[in-house]
């Protein structure tokens, strides 16, 4: 189980993610992308495979799928997931296309790389793993390890390992630290 070699400071997770809410001068993909890591630990991987059916509007409410449970999104973030099912442009010089991805890649028909979705955040000031872990440990001591895997999407073992280390389960942590320790050498 990752856990983060320096957990992001609480302050700072908010502050960068307030940023986003509100910053009309940077790319509204990117302030997307963003949230979806600060707040929903999603890795830049899972973030650029997202396409437009992920993204449901019923009865007022805008709810995104990570997993196999849609999570209703407060109403910044859904503003600008809307926008974003809207204006989706791809990075290719042809400009708009009628491309399935929330964000379109520099291909044709492919979403963003994985890679490039990482830089993009990375060049907001948001350290990737630091960022996740640091969302995955508030919302395991939020929700119980199956709400959390259905709604991001995750394995149920790796929800259980993060309730165990969110409630204080050190033990099982650093047993399993041991263990990989012992594998590498």
């Amino acid at each position: 189980m990752e856990r983060p070699s320096q957990a992001m400071d609480d302050e700072a997770r908010w502050d960068t993610a307030r940023r986003l809410l509100h910053d009309d001068t940077l790319k509204s993909e990117d302030r997307l992308a963003g949230l979806l890591l600060l707040l929903y630990a999603q890795w830049p991987a899972a973030i650029s495979r997202l396409t437009v059916d992920h993204i449901e509007e019923t009865d007022g409410a805008v709810r995104i799928r990570l997993g196999a449970v849609p999570v209703e999104l407060p109403a910044p973030v859904a503003e600008l997931a809307l926008h974003q099912v809207a204006i989706r442009r791809s990075h290719a010089v042809l400009g708009r296309t009628e491309s399935p991805w929330l964000f379109p890649g520099g291909q044709p028909g492919r979403p963003i790389s994985a890679w490039a979705m990482g830089e993009r955040l990375r060049k907001l000031g948001i350290r990737l793993a630091e960022a996740r872990s640091t969302a995955l440990f508030q919302l395991a001591t939020e929700l119980p390890a199956a709400v959390l895997a259905r709604t991001l999407g995750i394995d149920i073992t790796v929800a259980v390992k993060w309730q165990r280390a969110a409630t204080g389960d050190w033990g099982t942590y650093a047993a399993d630290v041991s263990r990989r320790l012992s594998r590498q050498n």
